[in-house]
């Protein structure tokens, strides 16, 4: 939707921050083909000696990220770029370091539903294995609770269960935050602007042309009549902090008795702003998981899913050393 304004240009997530943010300055990556320690003790020894220290650094970081984002956004003619890359939220404090005037919009929506979503987007629906994978609540939600606890730039909180209930009135309180005119038609992003989806975002990206309620009631049908995804569930939000979950708008009582009432093991008293799609789920008789649609773009991340689990296996690393020759052939 915010893609749809006149004055604001998007793309799929570029990632562009996060590599800025372990080039060893401020953080390292675990591993590297060099040696990432000597590196890191080497480049905050250079930053020291500079006349104005840490300060300069940002500055060349704000160079390079500001050139690619200016070029993209020059050849569009518009005033903003919107950046939605989700895994920014895993280094916030170097982000509001490096762009401390930009305009944050941060969107917050029941826990459980994002990690059904991420679950159903990535893993087929296999909630534990997406937790093996990347236990996504329990990195996310206490950075961007301490990002909306501090305020350390100008941030607006947007709520995905009202955003989706009454698009035109957040988008308004969206476009008045960033200084635009509201423009009501953005709602209906799909006959504005194409929806190019990239790697990290959800299957369904492409599969509506304006916000839809029917996500709402996702994750209630998913955990109905399914103990397994209860007890998940429950141990997800017992090991978040309430303080965090509060900022979030979701309590860990409140939310706790709404996966309770939708999984069939609790009543519905003391439900919050989230029982309509616990109720829903109990409606529905307990509908459980659906049928998912089969696409190249789900069997491809299946594919990378299972190379990644595998890869330690002699079968995975004779057909990377085969794949190297030929293609080393080709060169």
């Amino acid at each position: 939707m915010l893609g749809s304004h006149s004055q604001i240009h998007t793309r799929a997530e570029p990632h562009l921050i996060t590599p800025l943010a372990y080039l060893g300055y401020h953080d390292v990556i675990p591993k590297a083909p060099y040696d990432s320690i000597h590196a890191a003790e080497a480049i905050r020894g250079f930053v020291k000696e500079l006349p104005q220290g840490e300060e300069d650094y940002l500055d060349a970081l704000r160079a390079y990220a500001g050139t690619l984002y200016g070029r993209d956004l020059k050849a569009s003619g518009k005033r903003f770029f919107l950046d939605k890359t989700p895994a920014y939220a895993l280094v916030l404090p170097f982000l509001t370091r490096l762009f401390p005037q930009a305009s944050y919009v941060v969107l917050t929506r029941h826990p459980i539903a994002i990690f059904n979503s991420y679950a159903d987007s990535f893993f087929g629906g296999d909630w534990n294995q997406a937790h093996r994978y990347n236990p996504v609540l329990e990195r996310y939600v206490p950075s961007i609770a301490d990002l909306l606890r501090k305020k350390p730039v100008p941030l607006l909180q947007v709520r995905y269960e009202e955003l989706v209930q009454k698009p035109e009135d957040e988008l308004g309180r969206i476009f008045s935050f960033l200084g635009l005119q509201h423009e009501p038609e953005a709602v209906n992003y799909g006959a504005h602007i194409q929806v190019n989806s990239g790697r990290g975002d959800p299957i369904t990206v492409g599969q509506h042309s304006r916000p839809t309620t029917k996500s709402l009631t996702a994750w209630a049908r998913e955990l109905s009549g399914n103990p397994k995804k209860y007890r998940l569930a429950e141990s997800m939000l017992e090991r978040l902090d309430n303080d965090d979950l509060c900022l979030w708008g979701h309590p860990r009582d409140e939310a706790l008795s709404e996966v309770r009432y939708a999984s069939g093991l609790g009543d519905a008293s003391g439900l919050g702003d989230a029982s309509g799609a616990a109720r829903s789920a109990s409606a529905a008789g307990g509908a459980g998981g659906k049928r998912r649609k089969r696409t190249r773009y789900a069997a491809q991340r299946r594919l990378l899913l299972w190379l990644r689990r595998h890869a330690h296996k002699p079968t995975i690393r004779a057909l990377r050393y085969y794949c190297d020759v030929i293609l080393r052939d080709r060169l």
